[in-house]
């Protein structure tokens, strides 16, 4: 059996996300359960390279068909605290107008649930709330990922609350409840990462046929990383993210050009670098990594789209760790081709 409340509690406790030590402000953002009303109270924070303000990083990751988790589970209120919200929620809701039918009825089995061990497979009841429990554990809640345009996947953790003793994990049957896992989902989420403009030789103004050299300096670009954490009594969570540069695809901004290599990807050097510098007695060489643009770009400009791939791994608590999509992040070069002028004696 499973209860489902068609009504939304009143007053709901702010949950959500909020950045510490980052590069922006500690403004926290807010997510929880429209549905409920019942919001996790346990803030994750970051660190590292992140958004400013807790707002989503500047990452595209390479495999569309990923996305960061809509939503989750995560510690919300002690036993006594629980208590005193549910319960002045669920008498406000009763004495409301009108209350009756199948509202009523929902909400008089929600009543017993948390009072008087009214339970389901997999699914027990409480009695007066665990108050006898307090301190040994928390009423675990879901909450929203405010990142998550789809309403229907950032409400799809709509699940009643639910105790976990400290140190114990939570019941299987919560898939989505918090995990290192998805702490380090949410930090490749939030990571930031620098904006890097290309070298080019020559720079900012070429010419037709003449090879552009292009490259990034390993003093220019290194490893990122971004952290999530939680931590609330009788639980801590942390994740961290790392994102490494692997490669820098060329996009020359016009199909009249020749890219090398020829699939216009460059790939990392030994010592971290991209590229080569161009220098003195190299005019007549073929760069290993740049652009020969085939025709001028008149009175304007050819928008150079260099985009680096990162590859992105994390580890978390209690030695955890895997891999995530690779990460992509571009920037846009404009670049003035001319003819080559010749003087006729």
């Amino acid at each position: 059996m499973t209860l489902t409340l068609g009504i939304a509690l009143a007053e709901p406790a702010q949950a959500g996300e909020q950045p510490s030590n980052t590069q922006g402000s500690a403004t926290e953002q807010s997510g929880g359960s429209d549905r409920t009303g019942i919001h996790a109270a346990a803030r994750i924070t970051y660190s590292g390279s992140v958004a400013k303000n807790g707002g989503t990083g500047n990452v595209t990751s390479a495999d569309v068909n990923w996305t960061p988790p809509p939503c989750w589970y995560a510690p919300y209120l002690g036993a006594k605290d629980f208590k005193k919200k549910m319960s002045k929620d669920i008498e406000g809701q009763m004495n409301a107008p009108g209350m009756g039918g199948h509202a009523g009825a929902a909400l008089s089995e929600l009543q017993r649930h948390y009072e008087d061990e009214y339970g389901w497979t997999d699914t027990p009841g409480y009695k007066d709330y665990n108050v006898d429990k307090d301190g040994e554990g928390m009423f675990w809640a879901a909450v929203e990922n405010p990142d998550e345009p789809d309403i229907l996947k950032r409400s799809s953790c709509n699940d009643l609350p639910f105790w976990v003793e400290n140190g114990e994990a939570p019941p299987p049957q919560y898939e989505e409840a918090i995990t290192p896992e998805i702490l380090a989902a949410l930090a490749y989420q939030h990571m930031q990462l620098p904006d890097t403009e290309v070298s080019l030789a020559p720079e900012g103004i070429t010419k037709v046929n003449l090879p552009t050299w292009a490259w990034l300096d390993k003093a220019v670009f290194d490893e990122v990383q971004a952290t999530a954490a939680i931590n609330v009594p009788g639980f801590a969570l942390q994740a961290t993210t790392t994102a490494k540069p692997v490669s820098l695809k060329l996009e020359p901004g016009t199909g009249d050009a020749e890219t090398y290599p020829a699939s216009g990807e460059c790939t990392i050097n030994a010592d971290g670098s991209i590229g080569e510098p161009y220098a003195k007695g190299k005019a007549d060489r073929t760069p290993p990594c740049g652009i020969t643009y085939l025709r001028s770009s008149g009175n304007g400009t050819f928008d150079l789209q260099a985009t680096i791939t990162w590859e992105i791994a994390w580890t978390g608590t209690g030695g955890a760790g895997g891999d995530l999509p690779d990460g992509t992040f571009g920037a846009t070069q404009e670049v003035t081709v001319q003819e080559i002028q010749s003087v006729n004696r």
